[in-house]
């Protein structure tokens, strides 16, 4: 059992620094203790916040030889018979998460303030011309002065490049200086021990990756899946007294919390039926306030990609048909040629692994949880529509209060003025497009607060809602008549589930004219 007087560990990435001030440390280290025994140099792919920097400080702290920080944990008594263990390796650590990359010249003065550091420490005199010059001099001497091969360890290796997303020249004045600088991970191979390169995404064409071929992605390995992330067993073994204060908090029996928890942040699967994982900043930070929130969501909005999918017309319905399908080379690389939405959606952690078909080596992606879902969708909305604000009373606070109290008129009137109000970027994009995908958006928004359910295969009803006191059955159509769309409600014994409730009942017959653009017909059936 684990002290509950210990601390939440937030905000905190630093390995060193959470052992020392008795934070809950969540043991990852027989991972870091199959990684330091192997010869190969590694890449990991996760999305931001999701422990990468803390797992980069463990392996730095272990190369250090700080045997002090892992009193208790697995990898004391994995090194136990080793005499070689917990020597003190020349460690070069580089963090790439700090600066803002689109300032000129923001990658050279990084990387220039940390060899000066190390300059100073190894007392290497930095007068050659150029940064990958210096840092093979570093190498050189460090393994001279300690007699061990040294270890270098590079966090967030592509921020420099993802912030420029939308600069490609400074992108690629980057990846020049990337080719060049890290070179020295193969040239200068005699004096290396270990390497480990962490990220977001990976850029296929960037030398770190075309230079080291032996380098291995262990991103969608198997026995690397919960490396990052907080499994199940480990969340109630390190925060049980965590889980009751929240259950408490919430009126939540322990079994109703725990579910809620799991709705609310788990789903993450790294490798095709492997456990799950929480977003482990989502979590910490809900048994730190004892809320429910939306945390690793509010901490980045993905505006670049909401725009891409809407200028593309996604079809956003795929995200909860789970089908959305991506090869083993979508998931894993960027070329940086072109932007693809699969790709990036998954690698930055908005959808996850959820199926593989072996035969057709194919993954099938969807959101991983309801934080991910709601949080995504709902950043969606104002791209469609942007007046969709709760100044006008076209928010989804406003018509769910309408659905709860069987407001027809009012939930008609809503429907009305959304579609009023879409913004039409372009004369190609098809208002079937527009018609499908804000249906879809509010109707999967209002299911955060009501039962709702949405159905967009041929044979079933588009939209059902449930609240303590009524059924909605809505049928839209498209060019069509409402009398027609209560005809298919009729036709396919829609009711037919409800016959014995006693709630009320409603059918809706929903018409959408595509020439004028709004909704021209709606008629409702009671019972």
């Amino acid at each position: 059992m684990h002290q509950t007087t210990q601390l939440l560990p937030m905000g905190i990435q630093s390995f060193e620094k959470l052992r020392d001030r008795n934070c809950i440390y969540v043991d990852k280290t027989a991972y870091v203790y199959r990684l330091v025994h192997d010869a190969a140099p590694f890449f990991l792919s996760r999305p931001r916040r999701f422990g990468k920097s803390l797992l980069l400080s463990t392996l730095k702290a272990y190369w250090e030889g700080r045997k002090d920080l892992f009193k208790g944990l697995a990898i004391e008594e994995l090194e136990a018979d080793d005499p070689d263990a917990w020597k003190t390796y020349p460690v070069f650590y580089f963090d790439l998460n700090g600066a803002d990359y689109t300032q000129e010249s923001a990658l050279e003065n990084t990387l220039e303030a940390h060899l000066e550091r190390w300059e100073a420490q190894y007392h290497c005199a930095g007068n050659q011309n150029t940064l990958e010059a210096r840092f093979e001099n570093l190498l050189i001497n460090a393994h001279e002065q300690t007699g061990l091969r040294c270890v270098v360890l590079v966090d967030e290796y592509d921020k420099p490049l993802l912030d420029l997303i939308h600069k490609p020249e400074m992108q690629e004045h980057n990846k020049a200086l990337f080719k060049g600088f890290f070179s020295n991970l193969k040239s200068c191979d005699a004096h290396i021990r270990f390497v480990f390169i962490t990220g977001v995404t990976k850029f296929h064409k960037v030398s770190i990756f075309s230079d080291l071929n032996h380098l291995i992605d262990i991103s969608l390995n198997k026995d690397f899946a919960a490396i990052c992330g907080i499994t199940e067993e480990e969340m109630c073994t390190y925060f049980p007294a965590h889980i009751e204060k929240l259950a408490d908090e919430q009126n939540l029996s322990l079994e109703e919390c725990l579910d809620r928890l799991k709705q609310q942040y788990d789903g993450y699967h790294f490798y095709p039926h492997a456990e799950g994982v929480y977003n482990p900043f989502s979590l910490i930070n809900a048994f730190y306030a004892r809320e429910f929130g939306a945390y690793w969501f509010e901490t980045g909005t993905p505006s670049f990609l909401i725009k891409q999918l809407c200028d593309n017309h996604f079809d956003v319905r795929r995200f909860s048909n789970k089908s959305i399908y991506a090869s083993e080379s979508v998931l894993q690389d960027y070329t940086g040629d072109t932007l693809s939405p699969t790709s990036l959606l998954y690698q930055s952690g908005y959808l996850t692994i959820t199926d593989y078909n072996r035969r057709l080596q194919r993954y099938t992606l969807c959101f991983p949880n309801e934080e991910v879902k709601y949080g995504f969708l709902n950043s969606m909305m104002p791209c469609y529509v942007p007046e969709a604000t709760e100044a006008n009373g076209l928010d989804i606070f406003t018509l769910e209060e309408y659905v709860e109290e069987g407001k027809l008129d009012a939930i008609r009137d809503v429907l009305i003025s959304l579609f009023a109000r879409i913004t039409y970027t372009t004369n190609e994009a098809p208002f079937e497009h527009y018609f499908q995908t804000v249906i879809y958006l509010v109707f999967t928004l209002l299911g955060k607060y009501a039962l709702c359910e949405m159905h967009t295969f041929t044979g079933r009803i588009d939209c059902k809602v449930e609240t303590s006191k009524f059924i909605y059955l809505f049928e839209f159509k498209r060019d069509e008549t409402a009398d027609q769309a209560l005809k298919q409600i009729e036709d396919k014994s829609y009711a037919l589930p409800f016959a014995a409730d006693d709630r009320k009942l409603y059918k809706i017959g929903v018409s959408f004219d595509s020439e004028s653009r709004m909704l021209s017909d709606w008629k409702v059936v009671e019972g």
